[in-house]
């Protein structure tokens, strides 16, 4: 009997260090939040680690320290510099990581966080925002159709979801254009005792997205701007603070190169990944095409990503037709996808495998897409997913042609001339402390 007492004693005690280690922990996380003055809970299906990059860049600009966290196509931490950190993971990513970061990373000079929001199923995406990122401003980007399995199979049920991330007490900012669903989202958050700002994508005009030197959206923009006038930041900072922000290395910037005597357009266009977002880049690049020239898409796959493989199978022949000449398809399902692709109207000799089927090599690749062009010019666009074998051989070769041109975005985010007022006024505060503290 002495030695159950003192085994139950033994589990009773690691059970108090584990509660005590815990409440330590929480208690600590909370104090840091509580001491910002801006704290920001990014969400929504499509734009959300370009928008968590966007209203960093005004709220830096506008001189808070701010410290952002995106997901997206690479994690990264970005600080108040501007500068960006990757995010090493051991396993896979884990809603834990947004404390991480807080700990890591929220300082007592520190003033505004925006962080991307990284669960998907509605269970989680609320904790996240009750416990652990706390925000007085969520915005969700747009209500779109993507992880149905998770959110729901309708856009009501998706935005449903995604309203669980509302503050209470606090401000929803959303770009969401459908009337009805954003109503759905203002109720959502009147519930929760906050209020609806519809970031007006038409409040944003030509010359404002003139900064930009990658495809961008004024409905990003729209709430970057939103935001600005939420926090009295003027207009003109906000814009400059967005042009300065290093774009997530997903984003799609337009470059000619010579490949085999072509010269192909191309368009990196893989974070785009649901029918609307990939409908409206088709729709707003086609004008700046070169005319005449073949437009021929990848339909990129990756294992895991079974659902999406199968919506942009039926979309090909529906949605893409008017703009694809010729389809290639990288990584996975590519029997499934090319039966379904020809079964509903697209020819067949327009369709070439060049995935896991083949596995071909660069040299192949390269010499199947130009000899569909039986011009001098054409245009390649990347769709789907970003990471397969082949889609990483195409992705390489094209940044090796960049040569001296190309900077990563993580040497980007060091260049001084971005550098905004809040990191000067720090540096500044910095160089005082130094002489004070050798003084003592």
């Amino acid at each position: 009997m002495t030695g159950q007492y003192l085994s139950i004693g033994l589990l009773l005690l690691v059970a108090a260090a584990l509660f005590t280690y815990w409440k330590v922990s929480v208690d600590r996380h909370r104090r840091r939040l509580q001491q910002l003055d801006v704290r920001v809970h990014v969400n929504g299906i499509r734009g959300k680690s370009t928008v968590t990059r966007l209203v960093a860049g005004v709220l830096r600009e506008g001189g808070m320290l701010t410290v952002a966290k995106t997901t997206g196509s690479a994690a990264r931490v970005i600080g108040p510099r501007g500068e960006e950190t990757p995010i090493s993971r051991r396993g896979a990513a884990t809603i834990n990581e947004q404390i991480d970061v807080v700990a890591a990373h929220v300082h007592e000079d520190v003033e505004a966080l925006v962080i991307e929001c990284m669960a998907v199923r509605p269970l989680y995406q609320q904790f996240s925002q009750d416990y652990m990122v706390r925000s007085d401003i969520t915005v969700i980007t747009n209500v779109r159709e993507d992880h149905q399995e998770e959110m729901g199979e309708t856009l009501e049920e998706i935005a449903d979801s995604l309203a669980v991330t509302v503050p209470r007490g606090g401000v929803l900012i959303t770009s969401e254009d459908r009337p009805h669903l954003r109503e759905r989202l203002r109720r959502r958050a009147e519930e929760r005792g906050s209020r609806l700002v519809y970031a007006d994508p038409e409040s944003v005009a030509d010359e404002d997205m003139r900064g930009f030197d990658y495809l961008q959206f004024k409905e990003n923009v729209a709430i970057g701007l939103a935001v600005a006038r939420l926090l009295n930041i003027p207009r003109a900072a906000a814009l400059r603070g967005m042009w300065k922000s290093v774009p997530d290395v997903g984003v799609v910037r337009l470059r000619t190169y010579d490949v085999l005597g072509k010269r192909v357009l191309w368009v990196p266009m893989f974070a785009a990944n649901d029918r609307e977002s990939v409908v409206l880049t088709f729709s707003t690049l086609k004008p700046i095409f070169p005319p005449g020239a073949p437009v021929i898409g990848i339909l990129n796959n990756r294992r895991d990503r079974g659902r999406r493989a199968e919506l942009f199978a039926h979309m090909v022949p529906t949605d893409l037709a008017p703009y694809l000449d010729h389809l290639v398809t990288f990584g996975a399902y590519e029997e499934q996808v090319s039966r379904t692709i020809v079964e509903e109207g697209y020819p067949a000799e327009r369709v070439h495998l060049l995935g896991e089927t083949v596995q071909p090599d660069l040299d192949r690749i390269l010499r199947t897409i130009t000899g569909l062009v039986p011009g001098r010019d054409a245009v390649l666009v990347g769709m789907v997913n970003i990471h397969t074998d082949q889609a990483e051989l195409l992705i390489e070769f094209f940044e090796h042609l960049q040569g001296t041109e190309h900077r990563s975005e993580l040497d980007e985010s060091r260049d001084p001339r971005r550098m905004p007022p809040g990191a000067v006024r720090m540096l500044g505060q910095q160089a005082r402390r130094r002489p004070e503290a050798r003084g003592a």
